[in-house]
């Protein structure tokens, strides 16, 4: 199992970045069961944020919508995984609070990765991050088929 950060979501879905056609591809490999992933209510909840920002309401719930059912179970940030991660956070000058829970939670939880475009994650011990660029999305499946 591996979780995605809100950067992933966001990028799959916008204009023309680097990034987004390997995300395109990630969510591509979750669709068709090549790849298992989930990520937080939290994460979605953000992303309807940033993507309202740049798009009607409508369109965020939509696509929202759409990534609870993918990602589904979403995985349930405990008050242990918050605990874990405000440590995180504490010691961690480069991660926000949002984002040292998503790592305490992917830890908690077994994740074999965090994806995310936020290199600030590569900090957390024990966590292995992981760049949505070609590399690191290719480097999933090359893991995903040995295991």
């Amino acid at each position: 199992m591996i979780v995605l950060d809100t950067t992933v979501l966001v990028y799959a879905k916008g204009d023309a970045h680097p990034l987004r056609d390997p995300c395109r591809q990630l969510i591509s490999a979750i669709a068709s069961r090549d790849l298992e992933a989930t990520t937080t209510v939290e994460a979605i909840q953000e992303f309807v944020h940033v993507r309202a920002r740049r798009r009607d309401r409508a369109d965020a719930v939509k696509l929202a919508s759409d990534y609870v059912e993918l990602l589904s179970p979403l995985l349930i940030v405990s008050g242990e995984h918050l605990r874990q991660g405000l440590s995180i956070y504490e010691r961690s000058e480069r991660l926000g609070a949002f984002d040292a829970v998503l790592a305490a939670a992917a830890l908690g939880t077994g994740a074999r990765a965090l994806i995310s475009a936020d290199t600030a994650f590569a900090v957390v011990p024990g966590l292995r991050h992981v760049v949505p660029d070609a590399a690191g999305v290719a480097g999933l499946f090359g893991q995903e088929s040995a295991s």
